[in-house]
Formats: C-alpha cells, structure tokens, sequence
C-alpha cells in the first residue's frame, strides 16, 4: 500500500490555494465544500475567485508564494502551469512538515486527491496513487451506479441514533448485527429513499425495543481457493466480511486474507509438513470456543474444505457441540492450478478419468492401491506429494505406468510466483526436490498439452521444462 487512505477534517482549517486558474478553481469548490478556510495567491483568477472573495468565502493574500505563507497553514495545494513554481511549493510545505499537492506532479505531493463518491456523511474514495488517474475516475463512474443517492441520508438517520443504540446494546457484537439487520434486511432504506423518514426511524425504533440477545454464534468452513483472490465465490467473500473471528491456515494467500474484514480478530492455525503451528485438537477448540460465545467464525482454508482438508472433521466436532455451521465450497488446488497451468485433467484424447489423491502419509501403505493408481489414461492429481516423490514414481512404473508418462509439478498454483517444473514419471523425485512448496503433482498424459495451452504467464516467473533428466 503506497499511501495510507484518510478523510481529513478541514472545517474551519486554514488552506492555501496557490493558482486561479480553471483547475484551482475545481480544487478551491471541493475545499470550500468541506468547510476550509481559503486563502488564495495567484496573479490572475476566474470570475468564480471574484464571486469567493465578494461573499468572504474566500480570501484573496497576494500574488506571489513566499514560504511565510504557510504559517498556521493546514494543507497547501499547488495548481499552476508553473512546474518549478509548485515543486518550490512542495519543498517549503515540506520544510514547514504542511501536508502539500501538487496538481499533476506526483512526486511533489504528500497527499493525494483521490476521486470521490459524494453521499455525504458516506464517502467512497478511489486513488491510483497518482498513476493512473483517469482509471481511478473510470472506476468512480462504475461505483456511482451501485450506490443510491438516498445512502447518504441512511447514514445521517442511523448518525442520529447511534447514541441511542449504543445505549440499549452494550456489546459491540449485537450492535453490529442490529446494524446490519436493519440495513440489510428490513424496509428501512426503502422507507428513505420514499422519502418518508418518519416511517424509517419508527421502524428502527421497533427494531431496537424487540431486539434479541446475542444469539449463539456460527462457523462458516470457507473455501479460499488456491491463492488467486479472484477465485473466491460472492458467499466466501461475504462471510470473510461479516466475521468476527477468522481461523485461517497457512495456504491462504495474503491477497485473500486482505480481504477479511479488517477489524476482524484473525487467528493463524497453519499447519505445513513438519510445522503444525496449531494442532487440529487445538483448532476444533477455538472453533467452539468463539462460537460459543455468539461470535461469527469463519474458518478459512486453502483450496476446498472438503478436499484434503479436514473440513469434515471439524464439522462433526461443531455438530457434536449443537454449533450452527454452514459449507462455502473454494476451488481446489486440483483444479485451480491446473486450469492455471494449461493442464486439463480430462480429455478425450488422452484421459478419460481422474483421481484426487493424498501423498502425505497414506501413500506410504501397502494398501493403497497401486495398480489402480498405475492405470494409463487417467490423470492423477497428488496433493502434499512432493516428500513422496521418489515411492510414487517407484511404485507408478513398478505397477505398469510406462516410465515415461508426463509429469508436472505445480507450485504456487495461480498466483503470481506460480511455477510449473515439466517432466517424466522416472524424473518425479528430482524435480519434486526443485520445486518450491506449496505444491501439487499432475501425472498423466494431459500434461503433454501444458505448452499448448499454458494460457497464465506471471511476470518474472516463466514456466520451466526441466529435460535435464530426459
């Protein structure tokens, strides 16, 4: 995050606007709105300046910037066609530690401006850093149509009761969830939109007299994909949202935990090969420890809860203790990162079938099955594979896989460090040793097609063949 996001409070706060000219005159409307006291220098300005000045909106001190000016100054914006002038500007704002923007001058700024959805009191703010900032006004565009021009009013009617429900509901939980049922779930803003605020504030009056205790909470297993954030499901990112509490494990990706509510207490229960962090015992007891006391748990886990992620266990252990739980499915690795990878795991030239299996540990029994894993034209697809590799290549050709099947190793599966090492069946082991984890294992002869359509190309991180072996 290269700027920190903040909505200054400018009432009554001195502001100098050096320029007069067509864009201080937008700058100088936006900091009149919000209530600054302006003070202008420029050697000429619009008729609107003149209009400030005659009804002391404004006030006009002089032609020439001198860095005297900025004393008692809260902000400073520079909008003239002078480069050198406003980057003078920017270094005496800088020496006197004034916030300063310069218009059109990146570098000679200390804050941004971003562009602005106005439904006052709620404030929608877009910024490219300064990068791209017709982008950022194109996504405003795109943000205006969601938003009713009635928003705004809601926030002040629920501005005018806040004091009063803060009263009547002492626990942060429960006013929260009356927020959000009257927000979400009654005909409150209908009733504003209507025009009719009696209605609404009668409504919220009926709300909060019948408002019910806290009630026991509920855990929701959330599937986070294999690490892409686009690949998270509208009910996923939902819940991640309205959490209270949130369980995450070591295979979510920073971009998905990002988006958990940011006051949201987050709780690290990884658990990679050789590191459980958290034992699972240990998990299944927070999980109802939070619930218990009427909070909203999300339990976060990579890929799918169902899929090699002990989804199932946990819910036996949340329906044993009656806590309300409910299953968002995610994109498994196995068909995340593959898709990502330009690997499909059937097809009719090639595979007619596909096995989901586990490598950590159950591969190692004299049970497993081998020579229905060995059968050609089918895909198999290894999860946590990669300290196995050596005795599923051994057992995969011992067992009638030809030795030189197409093999693939993904690892980092659809983000951006992504990194597909390709092989044969007999080089399983030594490129599972160069590959870095998280990783999945594709063998079968699909993966011959990964050239042809290996579509997702990160930057700075070309897939590698590895022939070395061949």
């Amino acid at each position: 995050m290269n700027h920190y996001p903040i909505f200054t409070h400018l009432h009554q706060r001195k502001v100098l606007l050096v320029g007069g000219g067509l864009v201080a005159e937008r700058k100088a409307s936006a900091l009149l709105q919000a209530g600054a006291r302006l003070q202008v220098v420029a050697q000429q300005t619009t008729a609107q300046f003149a209009d400030w000045f005659a009804a002391q909106q404004a006030e006009y001190i002089g032609t020439e910037f001198s860095p005297d000016l900025l004393n008692g100054v809260f902000l400073v914006v520079a909008a003239t066609s002078d480069h050198a002038l406003n980057r003078r500007i920017f270094q005496a704002a800088e020496a006197a530690a004034t916030f300063c923007n310069c218009v059109d001058q990146p570098a000679c700024c200390s804050f941004i401006v971003p562009a602005v959805i106005d439904r006052s009191p709620i404030q929608v703010a877009v910024s490219s850093g300064g990068h791209a900032p017709v982008l950022a006004r194109l996504i405003r565009q795109q943000i205006e149509v969601l938003l009713p021009f009635s928003l705004g009013r809601v926030a002040a009617v629920a501005g005018r009761w806040r004091k009063q429900v803060k009263t009547a509901l002492r626990s942060l939980s429960e006013r929260r969830r009356f927020w959000e049922q009257l927000f979400q779930h009654s005909r409150f803003g209908q009733y504003i939109a209507s025009g009719d605020e009696v209605a609404a504030e009668t409504l919220l009056q009926q709300q909060l007299t019948q408002h019910q205790p806290l009630p026991q909470g509920e855990v929701a297993l959330v599937g986070a994909g294999p690490g892409d954030a686009g690949l998270l499901t509208l009910h996923a990112l939902q819940a991640m949202q309205a959490a209270d509490v949130v369980l995450y494990d070591a295979l979510v990706s920073a971009e998905v935990l990002a988006l958990v509510r940011r006051d949201a207490l987050k709780i690290s229960v990884g658990k990679r090969c050789g590191h459980h962090q958290v034992q699972q015992w240990q998990t299944n007891e927070l999980l109802v420890e939070w619930a218990q006391q009427g909070k909203r748990v999300v339990r976060l886990k990579g890929g799918d809860p169902f899929v090699f992620g002990r989804g199932g266990e946990e819910c036996a252990v949340l329906q044993a203790a009656n806590i309300p739980f409910r299953i968002i499915p995610g994109i498994s690795a196995g068909l995340g990162a593959t898709a990502y990878a330009g690997i499909p795991l059937t097809h009719r030239d090639y595979a007619q079938s596909v096995l989901f299996i586990t490598g950590h540990q159950q591969l190692g029994s004299q049970n497993h099955g081998w020579q229905a894993l060995a059968c050609a034209r089918q895909t198999l697809v290894i999860y946590m594979g990669t300290l196995q590799a050596a005795e599923i290549s051994h057992q995969l050709i011992a067992h009638g896989r030809a030795a030189s099947t197409p093999v693939a190793i993904i690892s980092h599966g659809t983000q951006a460090s992504q990194c597909v090492l390709i092989g044969e069946l007999h080089q399983l082991a030594a490129l599972a040793q160069q590959a870095a984890t998280p990783a999945l294992m594709v063998i079968g002869e699909v993966v011959q097609l990964h050239q042809q359509l290996a579509w997702f190309q990160p930057q700075g991180n070309d897939v590698v063949v590895d022939e070395a072996a061949a």
